[in-house]
């Protein structure tokens, strides 16, 4: 990943994540399809906008400018024809604590902080790190982001006042200890009714929007029957601010240089994984990563401007797209376009839909989130990676999204580096015969020893190694064949001259074979091969050194005088390295 230095590079570097001819002759290719697409994921963004907007802290209008500000600018600018942005649970999670130390200025100002970000990060090529997030932390991720949003909704559901805390867990305790002191089931009741026409009307007919039908059917109930217990969302403003930078404060920023990476990192890890769904739920489409991140920047330095909340690419509505029968950007940005229509001219319906039902929305949404199938496989693969999947999922519990990913990821390198470890080996050959040959057994009997070094000999690894080596005994001459060593480290290049002092110290003579190009840096490095090379110990060949052990030990009268065999058998002559 690097950045050109000369502007023409750079000038070129912009241009490539700068919209293309390509994408309006796509858009031009079935109009009618991405229309209607782009208005069913309107519906369904509708209720989800409103909710997150209220998860958030910021309210339902910021839910709402989100969605048609960053929805628009990702649509035109990301890197997906598929994906559809805006405000989701996940960035919920994030912001809540970011509300309540820093207050909704702060907010605006990490979304516009982690909008440069990330475009930084797609000047510099950072897309593609994406593929290297293994599946168990992506699983995880996505189950903990389930578990908060279910969480985050108790109060609304249960019609309480939203307690003080950034804790999820602490939130959810405290509201149902409010509810059980003075106990009003209209709101549960509304909450669990919309959850769960939303979950049986997704298995029955999932074409059909039925968020939005429980939720007018929620308003139209409580409008009419007078229902005690439950809050609407309140007003609304009839459009869209006039763009301003008021709420940055420059000596504020330094504070929230660590939210902002957090939030970037979300926005960058979940657009990216979205754009990917979408990828695998379609045939010939391709997303370009670092065009994705750059759109989601744009969208993230202008949402604020308007008071929208962070976004990102959003999975479940950019699902909907995809299953609706989308082709191009045309749909995302049709679905911004409805909600722009809406938030004019509807604010004041808007405004009286029920927390409540909005609760039961995103409570459906959470069930929906989790994979049961996929995390079954995933805990049943290996023991490694269900321990990555419950790591992840309850560190996003209990700290916070970044982290949980930072710790799945950490623990998933050294389980990785601790398999790979276990496959480097020190073995007496041969490895692949159960019989000596004549030759072999009286190479036994010559106190001459050959192992093969399989697999990496790095930091992991090495010192096991040394151990089993230095423990070697009745042994005049140790053939070290390196032919078949994947990789080596400085530790394990360090490890290596240890051992062979270890020997020489004993009496016993050292001679490496086969010793390839790639691997001479790290030895040299260390001055292990300096050790044998003065004496001529290297030997391009494994039968070299055989035939130069046989010279020493005669010279030393060790052949003519014979012996105890030695403790392992020596190379097999189908592999001369």
């Amino acid at each position: 990943m690097s950045v050109p230095l000369s502007p023409a590079g750079f000038r070129s570097r912009i241009t490539s994540l700068l919209p293309a001819r390509a994408d309006l002759r796509q858009a031009r290719r079935r109009p009618r399809r991405d229309l209607l697409a782009g208005l069913t994921v309107a519906v369904v963004a509708l209720p989800l906008a409103l909710g997150f907007g209220v998860s958030s802290g910021l309210g339902a209008e910021a839910g709402l400018a989100t969605a048609v500000v960053a929805g628009a600018l990702a649509a035109v600018f990301g890197g997906s024809n598929l994906q559809v942005s805006g405000p989701t649970g996940a960035m919920t999670v994030v912001l809540v604590p970011i509300v309540a130390d820093h207050g909704p200025a702060g907010v605006l100002t990490v979304g516009l902080m982690a909008g440069v970000i990330l475009v930084g990060l797609a000047l510099l090529r950072a897309g593609g790190s994406m593929r290297y997030v293994p599946a168990p932390v992506v699983e995880g991720f996505t189950l903990g982001i389930a578990c908060v949003i279910g969480l985050q909704q108790i109060p609304n559901a249960l019609g309480v006042a939203q307690p003080d805390g950034e804790r999820v867990l602490t939130v959810a305790w405290h509201a149902a200890r409010e509810f059980a002191r003075d106990p009003q089931w209209t709101a549960p009741a509304l909450a669990a009714a919309v959850a769960a026409v939303m979950l049986a009307g997704a298995r029955w007919k999932p074409t059909v929007p039925f968020s939005v039908l429980a939720v007018i059917a929620a308003t139209v109930v409580v409008e009419t029957t007078g229902l005690d217990g439950v809050r609407p969302i309140g007003d609304l403003p009839a459009g869209l601010p006039a763009p301003s930078l008021s709420f940055l404060d420059a000596g504020a920023m330094g504070s929230l240089l660590a939210p902002a990476l957090a939030v970037a990192a979300l926005a960058a890890l979940e657009s990216l994984l979205s754009a990917s769904v979408a990828d695998g739920m379609t045939v010939g489409q391709r997303h370009d990563p670092d065009r994705e991140l750059f759109g989601q920047g744009l969208a993230n330095i202008a949402a604020p401007l308007f008071g929208g909340v962070p976004a990102t690419g959003a999975i479940a509505r950019t699902a909907v797209n995809v299953r609706t029968g989308a082709t191009s950007r045309l749909a995302s940005l049709t679905h911004a376009a409805v909600l722009a229509v809406i938030v004019f001219a509807a604010a004041p319906l808007v405004s009286r839909i029920p927390l409540a039902a909005l609760a039961g929305v995103l409570l459906a949404t959470a069930v929906r989130m989790v994979e049961v199938g996929s995390l079954r496989a995933m805990t049943r693969a290996t023991r490694s990676d269900a321990v990555i999947l419950v790591l992840t999922a309850v560190a996003t519990l209990v700290l916070d999204l970044v982290q949980a990913v930072i710790i799945g990821l950490v623990v998933a390198g050294v389980l990785a580096l601790r398999a790979v470890a276990r496959q480097a080996r020190l073995a007496p050959l041969p490895l692949d015969r159960g019989d000596h040959t004549d030759e072999e057994h009286e190479l036994l009997a010559q106190h001459i020893v050959a192992y093969r070094i399989d697999g990496p000999l790095f930091f992991a690894a090495a010192h096991r190694f040394l151990l089993e080596l230095t423990e070697l005994a009745e042994v005049r001459v140790v053939i070290l064949r390196m032919s078949h060593v994947s990789v080596v480290d400085a530790t394990g290049a360090l490890v290596l001259k240890d051992a062979v002092t270890k020997l020489r110290r004993r009496g016993i003579v050292v001679m490496v074979s086969g010793v390839r190009p790639g691997q001479r840096r790290a030895l040299d490095s260390v001055g292990v091969l300096d050790l044998l090379r003065h004496e001529g110990r290297e030997y391009a060949t494994t039968p070299e050194a055989i035939e130069a052990a046989r010279a020493h030990l005669e010279r030393d009268g060790v052949l003519r005088t014979g012996g105890a065999p030695a403790a392992a058998a020596p190379v097999p002559t189908g592999d001369a390295r």
